[in-house]
């Protein structure tokens, strides 16, 4: 009787192997795969174009990406918080993606602000939001230059619209806030917002006079789309990183230009001549943030 067991046992076990080969040879799994991702784009011939694609494989795994809503947190659970403000500067190493040049973040956040997918505001804050008039003649420049006419020997004004480079966007602003929870017993951080800053030139001489942000982007409704915009990286084309994955996890290069504190002032208002000592401030900053956990424990 036991040796009619497993007699049975690897009749049924061989009949399921054999059944399992007879649908992978019947139905090609790259074919299913490929008839249920690709999109279906015709070209003027009436010709299927979403055979060809530039890739080895039709990538989906961006499109297709969800983000994870925040933990909700109590107010009773927050018992410290600092508000910081950073910079990155895009001309670091770490920080190469942000201007790449087939889709950098700046023409991301431009795309999203035009369709309406995101708000944009003046301030940081996010009290005023910029309207489309606003953006677009931020976005734009309006240049005006004398030409003359061959046949009339008039002067005329020329009207020309120039779009702003997005080459130009060397650094950007990131607010974000440290902030204690109770509940998990950890100090957390939260982006709020981050802000593309543009340098003004004088128009005649071209010398440098002042840095200013063109508009803030509240980060938490953003994360949506930005969930969906993938991350070039130099190092493996087909990491699966998203600007999402990237602001979440961190992985950028930046240095602190000011701290919440009673008189509004940055580190710049505190060291305006010396800017080695400015980085030495952000610097011990960024340790009192991270000593700031490690000494509610004992050891």
């Amino acid at each position: 009787m036991k040796y009619l067991f497993s007699y049975l046992f690897i009749a049924c076990l061989t009949i399921s192997m054999q059944a399992q080969e007879d649908d992978f040879f019947l139905n090609d799994p790259d074919e299913d795969t490929q008839s249920a991702t690709e999109s279906t784009i015709f070209s003027e011939e009436g010709e299927d174009l979403s055979v060809y694609y530039d890739d080895v494989v039709d990538r989906t795994l961006m499109t297709e990406g969800r983000v994870i809503d925040y933990e909700p947190i109590r107010e009773i659970d927050v018992m410290w918080q600092r508000r910081i403000w950073r910079v990155i500067d895009t001309r670091e190493k770490l920080n190469m993606g942000f201007r790449n040049a087939d889709r950098p973040l700046f023409s991301i956040f431009k795309e999203m602000a035009e369709s309406g997918d995101i708000k944009v505001f003046r301030d940081e804050k996010f009290k005023e939001p910029l309207d489309n008039d606003d953006l677009a003649a931020m976005m734009n420049r309006i240049d005006t230059t004398v030409v003359y006419d061959p046949d009339t020997y008039e002067e005329q004004i020329k009207i020309t619209e120039n779009p702003l480079d997005p080459a130009s966007i060397q650094r950007y602003r990131v607010k974000e806030v440290w902030f204690f929870d109770k509940e998990s017993s950890q100090v957390k951080v939260r982006i709020l917002g981050i802000a593309p800053i543009q340098d003004k030139f004088d128009e005649n001489t071209g010398e440098f006079l002042y840095e200013i942000p063109m508009f803030w982007v509240y980060y938490p409704k953003a994360r949506t789309y930005l969930a969906k915009e993938r991350v070039v990286n130099d190092f493996n084309e087909v990491a699966p990183m998203s600007w999402y994955d990237l602001f979440e996890m961190r992985f950028f290069a930046s240095y602190i230009y000011a701290q919440s504190n009673s008189l509004g002032m940055r580190l710049q208002d505190l060291y305006p001549d010396d800017e080695y000592a400015r980085l030495l401030e952000s610097q011990k900053i960024k340790q009192e943030l991270f000593n700031w956990e490690h000494d509610l424990w004992t050891y």
